[in-house]
């Protein structure tokens, strides 16, 4: 067997980062420290690996004290990861956040960096338990270790994107004693909801479990020290076949998932998050982003638009990139169209790890709308966005797992569709919907699509949502949330059908389902936006509006026309 090859589609996932390798800044010194963890009040637990990185000539000592940035990965062996990145020859910490490192510079701020791997990982012991309790269990240990150390002003903050920003998350859940802020780009809320949802698996509820199994088998380099190496040698192997099978419960009341869910948690935290969740987000998806927002209590700001899984800073590669939308006339470009990611987040940890008040005045919520236009907002979804109800028509569609969201193959199913609207609106919010669905057989598959259809009858969807209908009945779930202004003469259309092939991995039970009846709640704004902040858009949007479109036919418009409730004309601004 060979233990560090990966199927490229588990390297996917979770979306690793390309080959790397070792990374020590210029301005920058580097030590290893290992960390005692405990379980509950008593020892006994993990022992943590960390590469500390302490501004140049600093040393480790209470005369030199800095408040400490820290993230707490699986993605930092000083070999690199898994698969064809492993390099058993290299040496120091991993760079995975070198453009951190480099673009914010953090030592030239007066911070400490520490990179800590989660247990199992690197040179950590232990296992994985991909979210569960050991591992919240060692971000809170290696937090708390953190802000006792004699170089430290006691203050701690967290950095990362997808599994390193879940466990930033992980972090405000848990509340370590000196965690001062966190920031989260693109991370995971719900173990559960990120491989399922309603039941309906996505891909990554098959791959997840055997992918980080095979990272967390992967050794130090040979450069590496005795503790690392011994760390790195998984003495429970039996772990690994327990990880994957209990992730393939689909059951987000069980007690594996729960207590993986930190979006109930977080609420009524008063820990200061700064957030990035793309509409677009194709890998740790938005579906539970905004009710993790919002139930935190405390300082918090976010940009919210229309990107997949990239970081704030993030910029097409000349060549190599892993977005097709990276072509050689995007080369350089923001992937996320929004400049100044690294000015704001220092910004964000000199406010709330310093007391140093902001230079610049950022606003709570940086949104891009469907237009592309970037805005500020105090609330997502916005304190003006009201739900609409409308009636959907009725109807049956057969569960076979052949109708996509987006592109090719797509529009199968019920229709109904709006006549051209009257006047511009701006859809922003969370949809919701309730199917009466008719069945023969459980675990029928049930999609919801919405979409923006143009005069020339090219659909574009703008949320979707999926139920596995496991009884016959009433069942009613939310949608992605979206932001997207539709002008008038467009059209609104919802499709209720059995699946979006192109992003869950359905089941098809090949029976035929009755829609008996149906409704869905639209979230429309009453005033209308203007745009008051710099920005491009996003190369994903771009990318999309020229990809996801098809046509609808006219005799299916004709025939799904049907009233739908609207708001009243948009107010001016101001």
């Amino acid at each position: 067997m060979h233990r560090f090859l990966v199927p490229a589609a588990l390297l996917a996932a979770l979306a690793l980062p390309a080959v790397a390798g070792a990374y020590v800044p210029k301005d920058a010194d580097w030590t290893e420290q290992y960390i005692s963890t405990t379980v509950g009040s008593a020892p006994g637990g993990d022992v943590l690996h960390a590469d500390v990185l302490r501004p140049k000539g600093d040393p480790l000592d209470a005369a030199h004290k800095t408040p400490v940035i820290m993230t707490i990965s699986p993605y930092t062996n000083h070999s690199n990861q898994a698969g064809t990145d492993f390099d058993p020859s290299a040496s120091g910490p991993s760079s995975r956040w070198q453009d951190f490192e480099d673009g914010a510079d953090p030592f030239a701020h007066g911070y400490t960096y520490v990179i800590v791997d989660l247990p199992g990982f690197g040179g950590s012991s232990g296992c994985t338990d991909w979210g569960g309790p050991e591992e919240q269990g060692a971000v809170k240990n290696a937090i708390e270790w953190a802000a006792s150390q004699p170089w430290s002003t006691g203050a701690v903050a967290t950095y990362g994107k997808s599994y390193d920003g879940w466990t930033g998350l992980m972090a405000l859940a848990q509340q370590p004693k000196g965690l001062a802020a966190v920031v989260a780009q693109e991370p995971v809320y719900s173990g559960y909801e990120y491989e399922y949802m309603n039941g309906v698996r996505m891909s990554t509820s098959a791959e997840e479990g055997p992918l980080f199994d095979a990272i967390n088998a992967t050794p130090g380099s040979t450069n590496d020290t005795p503790q690392y190496q011994t760390n790195s040698i998984q003495t429970t192997p039996w772990c690994y076949g327990t990880n994957v099978a209990l992730q393939q419960q689909d059951d987000p009341a069980s007690g594996f998932w729960s207590v993986r869910d930190l979006v109930p948690a977080v609420r009524g935290v008063k820990t200061p998050l700064l957030l990035t969740q793309g509409f677009l987000e194709d890998n740790t998806k938005p579906q539970d982003a905004f009710k993790f927002f919002n139930n935190l209590a405390g300082p918090k700001r976010a940009w919210f638009g229309q990107w997949n899984h990239v970081r704030g800073n993030e910029t097409c590669l000349a060549s190599g990139d892993e977005d097709s939308y990276c072509t050689a006339k995007n080369a350089g470009k923001l992937k996320e169209g929004r400049a100044g990611w690294f000015n704001e987040v220092i910004s964000f940890y000199d406010q709330y790890l310093k007391g140093v008040a902001p230079a610049t005045s950022y606003p709570p919520i940086a949104v891009e709308g469907g237009d592309g236009k970037w805005r500020s907002e105090t609330s997502w979804p916005p304190a003006d966005s009201h739900i609409y109800e409308t009636t959907l028509k009725t109807g049956t569609y057969t569960d076979d797992g052949n109708n996509n969201g987006t592109g090719s193959g797509a529009g199968t199913g019920i229709w109904t569709i709006s006549a051209p609207l009257p006047y511009d609106v701006h859809f922003a919010g969370v949809p919701h919907v309730t199917v009466d669905a008719q069945t023969t057989l459980p675990n029928a598959n049930l999609v919801a699509d919405v979409y923006d259809i143009d005069g020339a009858g090219k659909a574009t969807l703008i949320s979707r949502g999926a139920q596995l209908v496991r009884t016959a009945g009433l069942q009613s779930f939310d949608l992605y949330g979206e932001d997207w202004p539709i002008p008038a003469g467009h059209r609104l259309g919802v499709l209720i059908t059995s699946s979006n092939g192109e992003w869950w991995t359905h089941v098809p039970t090949e029976q035929t389902v009755t829609v008996a009846a149906a409704r869905i709640g639209l979230p429309f704004l009453s005033i209308r936006r203007t745009s008051d902040q710099p920005g491009t858009p996003s190369l994903k949007l771009l990318d999309y509006k020229a990809t996801a479109p098809f046509g609808i036919p006219q005799a299916t418009i004709d025939a799904a026309t049907s009233a739908f409730t609207l708001p009243d004309p948009l107010e001016p601004a101001g």
